[in-house]
């Protein structure tokens, strides 16, 4: 399920560092228009990469226990990231462990509860209802700091409710499963909340290096809970579904993610990610995982609508510190 934390980032102009170091050049007309197209492949490949995650893990957590599957995922992940950039250490400051570690309780709790509610439910109602966490960040920071609620947010989130009820009630009420997809949105929509209020001028590798070890050490700690220590990935199968997850879906994903948002507008950047949803859902009937019934279909299409509404963009500017409903870098699926 990797952008600055208050979901928006500046493109450098002429003589400015860019996030990789180097001077940004403005392009011309021809180059500006290959480097859209290039970022919007790259970034439908990110959102592949994170809907195949759902599906490659809902298996593989059936042999291996979460939080020994998240802790290899992200150590990984981890390890990836220092290599390709190993100057990124001396950029970790003491203020940046402590904003990345805060932000990073959340975010871990997202990741456990979200992986149990995909051991109970399928990955397409996991892919949906993790969706959730869009319509749930202004709602929070409504809560937590009174921002204020557009009307949009507001149509939004009365879809997203809609949807949630057509997809998990039933006469028996909800499903576990179900329950934990959405207290994990909850918790991903906090990250995403404490990233835009507190990040706002990190180093945005250097925060998302600590995030990815919080994380790691979190789950690793997890792995001893039970009594039986780490458990190692026991075959191919689950292997190959933690080195997509942590190459692809973490470490990769955050590089082109990076890249792509350099490249265009984060408004724009906001709306395709949330192609993740339909992609989760299509793979996962494709590898004949799971048949979509009518009502998670219908319900479906209701939150991935909610979702498109609270990212569209608008034409009002953000308030300075607003905390804006899109998936921020450093947050991941």
């Amino acid at each position: 399920m990797a952008r600055v934390a208050d979901a928006r980032v500046r493109v450098p102009v002429d003589g400015e560092l860019n996030s990789a170091g180097a001077k940004a050049q403005t392009p011309v007309n021809g180059e500006a228009a290959g480097g859209n197209r290039l970022a919007i492949l790259a970034l439908f490949a990110v959102t592949a990469a994170w809907g195949a995650s759902f599906v490659l893990m809902k298996p593989a957590i059936e042999r291996q226990p979460i939080p020994d599957f998240l802790a290899t995922r992200f150590v990984i992940a981890g390890i990836i990231l220092i290599l390709v950039r190993p100057s990124v250490l001396a950029n970790i400051t003491r203020r940046v462990w402590w904003t990345g570690g805060i932000a990073c309780i959340f975010l871990a709790l997202g990741y456990v509860t979200q992986t149990i509610g995909l051991h109970y439910a399928t990955a397409a109602i996991t892919g949906f209802l993790t969706g959730l966490y869009v319509v749930g960040t202004p709602l929070l920071a409504w809560l937590l700091f009174r921002q204020s609620l557009s009307r949009k947010v507001i149509v939004a989130a009365s879809l997203g409710l809609v949807g949630l009820g057509i997809i998990s009630l039933n006469s028996f009420g909800m499903g576990v499963g179900d329950l934990w997809i959405i207290v994990g949105a909850l918790f991903f929509a906090l990250h995403i909340v404490v990233l835009g209020r507190w990040a706002p001028g990190h180093d945005t590798y250097a925060l998302t290096v600590v995030q990815i070890v919080v994380v790691a050490v979190i789950t690793a700690g997890m792995t001893f809970a039970d009594g039986d220590g780490y458990v190692a990935p026991p075959d191919a199968d689950v292997w190959i579904a933690v080195l997509v997850t942590a190459v692809f879906a973490t470490a990769l994903a955050f590089l082109l993610q990076t890249w792509a948002q350099s490249k265009m507008d984060a408004s724009r950047v906001a709306i395709i990610l949330t192609a993740e949803v339909p992609w989760a859902a299509g793979l996962s009937v494709a590898v004949g995982q799971e048949t979509l019934a009518v009502r998670t279909i219908i319900g479906g299409c209701i939150m991935f609508t909610a979702m498109l509404i609270a990212e569209w963009p608008t034409r009002r500017k953000p308030a300075k510190g607003e905390i804006i409903p899109v998936h921020p870098l450093g947050h991941f699926e």
